[in-house]
């Protein structure tokens, strides 16, 4: 059985929360998750975020039950690109969204098993036994700096262009996804969050934190918000978490001895 749970703040410093997050199940019984952190300003990373989360939403609600992994694979991916071309549409035809674009990170499950789709700097993490192991690559000019060797891991938290991205969702009329496999066994949890969390929380604090199998999900998610805004919070927060909870129990039934 997979549990779900979302949350979002504004933060302490941004007027509007320009970050989309849903998750839930689809129509046939897959679980779906996305956040979408808007970039552009205002109104505009506000629109694009949601138009990409929709848009996506809306093309894998409907999916037919029980297709094979690889399906699910292309049906996330088309869903990502479409998403692309509806923003940048948006885009070019207003000029007050001129400048808009997204990041994405979403998972499609078909119970404990599928794919992340990214583009961007949001995050998703694989939480086993109290660690966070991060699953997406940062698509930023910080990440392809040290990539290439240019900078060390410490300079790129504090690197001044840290928060350029080098890819982004809607920019462009060509983009690009990444796709990742994930299963998850009983006990283990997908975290996915925008940049407002991980670049505020360390992995260490996100890993405890979410693995807290003694409370709620709600309160888990909470917790991580709370640990956001205590560090500062002058980004928008959002994070939404899958929890593979074994297998549901069943009643027992009495029989009557013949």
């Amino acid at each position: 059985m997979i549990r779900t749970v979302q949350a979002s703040d504004i933060g302490r410093v941004r007027t509007v929360n320009e970050d989309s997050v849903w998750i839930g199940a689809t129509r046939h019984g897959y679980t779906l998750g996305i956040i979408a952190d808007g970039m552009g300003g205002h109104l505009a990373g506000d629109t694009a975020s949601r138009l990409a989360l929709e848009t996506v939403r809306s093309l894998l609600d409907p999916l037919p039950p029980e297709l094979p992994e690889e399906e699910l694979k292309t049906a996330l991916t088309a869903a990502i690109m479409e998403a692309n071309a509806t923003v940048y549409s948006e885009a070019q035809g207003n000029e007050e969204f001129h400048n808009m674009g997204t990041t994405i990170v979403a998972a499609l499950l078909k119970d404990a098993a599928g794919f992340i789709g990214h583009i961007g700097d949001s995050r998703a993490y694989l939480i086993q036994s109290g660690t966070a192991r991060q699953l997406t690559e940062d698509h930023t000019l910080v990440h392809e700096l040290f990539k290439s060797g240019q900078i060390s891991l410490d300079e790129m938290d504090h690197h001044p262009r840290r928060n350029v991205l080098s890819r982004a969702l809607g920019t462009d009329t060509e983009v690009s996804a990444d796709l990742v496999h994930v299963e998850l066994e009983p006990g283990e949890l997908l975290l996915l969050c925008s940049d407002g969390l991980s670049n505020y929380v360390s992995p260490e604090h996100l890993g405890k934190v979410a693995g807290i199998h003694e409370i709620s999900l709600e309160e888990r998610a909470d917790r991580l918000l709370q640990l956001a805004l205590l560090a500062g919070g002058s980004d928008n927060i959002s994070v939404a978490m899958l929890e593979h909870q074994g297998e549901a129990a069943v009643p027992e039934t009495k029989e009557w001895d013949t």
